[in-house]
């Protein structure tokens, strides 16, 4: 399988270079030359299948003629060990819970297979040199990506991080580490990070003295993988209806940032799942809904809000969503629609559902739950992801619901742990003399 730049004036890269790569040449978002449907019979198995048999048959789909199919399940069935659950909120709302990996975060799924993937690509390289992993995080992406990378031979990772914009919880899931994770504390916004580790990839001098690629989900390791559990959700809910039908009805509620998520979802549309609409969920940062609304899209500088992992202001896998619908806004809106919340919004939902039906949202997944909420017609079933943990944002879901939330053991870990992170002021200057000067 081939892959092509969005931007369309980069050669045609195979997926071991599109994900060492990262970024294309000329700056564009790798997309799949084509999408393959998935066989009907695969469908028809579903409601007996596991998480981890169902990701490999899509796995198979999306990346077979590129890996030996035993280091390919190998991959899959290392990487997702863990469970993803679907669990009803009230009638005919269901909740798919993304936390329950390792660093309680929906990114564990993406980073884990990515990590594991460059691990194979490096290994039959045999050429000696480390691949430097860069990464830009608002929140989960560093803790997910520098936790699947940790310790793995040939990788290094740097961690870009806007100060002061991140949640204690998070900042020591990734900054705390050691070993090859390298985080960069940004004086700047994510964004500013974003913008950085693109600049980055294009810079010759740089490309010609390191092996770069990004685990964010501009790499199509990173955000493909995470249309498995979509399968997997759709999977869960035939069970739990026994409604052979049920994906005339579903409706999807995707909390959105850098739109990787939802993007990957939509690619699984095209490979057969069956899924009705999709809704997007933004918090104040609503460039996407704003051009779901209106057919302009105007990047902005990003906000802070409680809901701080979707703090982008010009999403990068807008691109890779425009490729899949030939650019035509008419059917983009037609499948997506979009809404956004205030942070008085989301912190009121997370104490009205807690205190109505005993279940405890992050600010994310409360984004997700209140577009479902608001957008699901009669008839319709809706999923909504629960993106993390609620203790990753212990201080703000402590205050919308006046009561102390217990943290996990997985995150209790991190936090007597020494911060070890490198100060940058947001210039890709200053980043670039930092990567340079490690001579990794």
């Amino acid at each position: 399988m081939k892959y092509y730049s969005t931007n369309g004036n980069a050669p045609m890269a195979s997926l071991k270079d599109a994900v060492i790569k990262g970024l294309a040449p000329d700056g564009g978002l790798y997309m799949p030359e084509r999408i393959s449907l998935i066989p009907k019979a695969f469908f028809n198995n579903l409601e007996g299948m596991t998480f981890q048999e169902i990701a490999y048959v899509v796995a198979n789909t999306l990346f077979g003629e590129d890996i030996e199919s035993d280091r390919l399940k190998a991959i899959v069935y290392d990487a997702l060990n863990f469970p993803i659950p679907l669990k009803k909120v009230e009638d005919n709302i269901y909740v798919l819970e993304l936390f329950h990996g390792p660093t309680l975060a929906f990114k564990d799924v993406g980073a884990r297979f990515m990590a594991r993937l460059l691990g194979y690509f490096n290994e039959k390289e045999h050429d000696g040199k480390s691949v430097n992993v860069l990464v830009a995080t608002s929140g989960d992406t560093g803790s997910a990506v520098a936790n699947g990378f940790l310790n793995v031979p040939g990788v290094n990772v740097f961690v870009l991080y806007p100060k002061g914009k991140v949640s204690r919880l998070q900042e020591m899931q990734f900054a705390t580490l050691g070993a090859n994770i390298h985080p960069l504390e940004i004086d700047g916004t994510f964004d500013d990070c974003q913008a950085m580790v693109k600049s980055a990839f294009v810079d010759e001098e740089l490309n010609g003295k390191m092996k770069l690629t990004s685990a964010n989900s501009i790499n199509p390791a990173r955000f493909l993988p995470q249309m498995f559990y979509y399968f997997w959700a759709y999977a869960q809910l035939l069970q739990l209806t026994q409604d052979e039908n049920v994906g005339d009805k579903l409706v999807f509620c995707v909390p959105s940032g850098n739109l990787g998520n939802i993007c990957s979802a939509l690619i699984g549309t095209k490979m057969g799942l069956p899924v009705k609409r999709f809704v997007a969920a933004n918090n104040r940062n609503r460039v996407f809904t704003d051009y779901l609304l209106t057919g302009t899209y105007s990047p902005k500088a990003s906000v802070l809000t409680v809901a701080n992992a979707m703090d982008v202001g010009a999403p990068s896998n807008f691109a890779r969503i425009l490729e899949l619908y030939g650019k035509d806004y008419e059917t983009v809106s037609g499948n997506i629609s979009g809404y956004s919340y205030d942070d008085g919004e989301i912190l009121d939902v997370i104490d009205r559902l807690y205190r109505e039906n005993g279940y405890l949202l992050d600010p994310h997944g409360a984004t997700g739950y209140l577009a479902l909420k608001e957008s699901l017609k009669d008839g319709e079933i809706g999923i909504f992801l629960e993106t993390a943990h609620p203790a990753k944002f212990k201080e703000t879901v402590e205050s919308s619901i006046k009561e102390t939330i217990e943290i996990p053991e997985t995150l209790q870990k991190f936090i007597s742990r020494q911060k070890q992170s490198v100060k940058l002021p947001a210039t890709f200057s200053a980043l670039k003399k930092y990567l340079l000067s490690t001579n990794l």
